[in-house]
Parts: C-alpha cells; sequence; structure tokens
C-alpha cells in the first residue's frame, strides 16, 4: 500500500510550521528532552509533511495545529502536547493533569494561540536548518515515510 493509499504511519513524527518562531522553539523543546531520540519531524513546508497533514484531515495550506502520529494513530491540538510531553516520561508525565480541563477549554486556547502565532512570536523567512546531529531525525520527501514505517522503535 503506497501513501497516496493512506498507509498508516507508526511514527512517532511531528509535523510543525516551519517557519513559526513558537513552533520552531516547541520542536527545540522537543529534541532537547526525548530521551531516546524517537520523535522524527517534518515541517508543513516539505512534501512529506503536507502529504501526512492531508492524510489526516488537516489544511496543509492552513494548519491551525501541528500533527502527532504516535503508534499509527493522529492527534492534533492540545492532546498532541500533552501526549508528546507525556512521552519524555518521569516527571514530565504529570503534563497528563491537564486533562482535568475539559478538552474543549484546552483546544479552544491552543487554537487562539496558534491562529494569532505569527503576530504573537514572528514567522521566519524559511524553514530552520536542522544541525548535523540531528538531520536524520528530519523527513522531507514523501520515500523517507517508509522508512518511518519500517523502522519505528517506539515502544
Amino acid at each position: 500500500m503506497s501513501l497516496n493509499e493512506h498507509e498508516p504511519l507508526q511514527g512517532p513524527l511531528i509535523v510543525f510550521d516551519g517557519v513559526c518562531v513558537l513552533c520552531t522553539a516547541w520542536l527545540r523543546f522537543v529534541l532537547k528532552h526525548d530521551p531516546h531520540g524517537e520523535f522524527k519531524f517534518a515541517t508543513i513546508q516539505s512534501p512529506a509533511g503536507r502529504q501526512v497533514l492531508a492524510n489526516n484531515g488537516l489544511d496543509p495550506d492552513d494548519p491551525e495545529s501541528f500533527l502527532l502520529l504516535l503508534d499509527g494513530q493522529p492527534f492534533s491540538d492540545s492532546i498532541a502536547m500533552i501526549r508528546v510531553v507525556s512521552e519524555f516520561g518521569g516527571a514530565w508525565r504529570m503534563i497528563k493533569l491537564l486533562y482535568v480541563v475539559p478538552g474543549p477549554i484546552r483546544d479552544w486556547l491552543y487554537r487562539l494561540i496558534a491562529r494569532h502565532r505569527y503576530g504573537l512570536f514572528g514567522k521566519r523567512d524559511s524553514c530552520m536548518v536542522p544541525d548535523e546531529d540531528i538531520a536524520n531525525r528530519f523527513v522531507h520527501e514523501l520515500e523517507e515515510l517508509n522508512d518511518i514505517n519500517t523502522n519505528s522503535r517506539h515502544r
């Protein structure tokens, strides 16, 4: 089955806005705290990121959220953020306490910030270029997505 036939990705993969200053700061936070280097990344500006967003019902030309694919399941908005941080383990799992806040309220606040992220935090002219030591964690082309399917080491 090809990606065009909506083959489920096993990830974990984070698709993020590569020109958004806030989103890039989020990416750096994830890179710093991902204990086993398991997360892979794709920008919404890349062919791979656009395809993954479209396959999961998000508009690649107007994304209001980043997308997390974890164990073949897509997550967006506040739940995606909570799931990513809780995967760091240890005390980071405490972020799950945010589940006491009703989902619609969490997501409303998340989307409010996402909608105004460029005005609040800024926008770069081009996507960040990853350093050599993390470049292998970035997916750019559609063919690379198949590697995530076959090489996923996520528990």
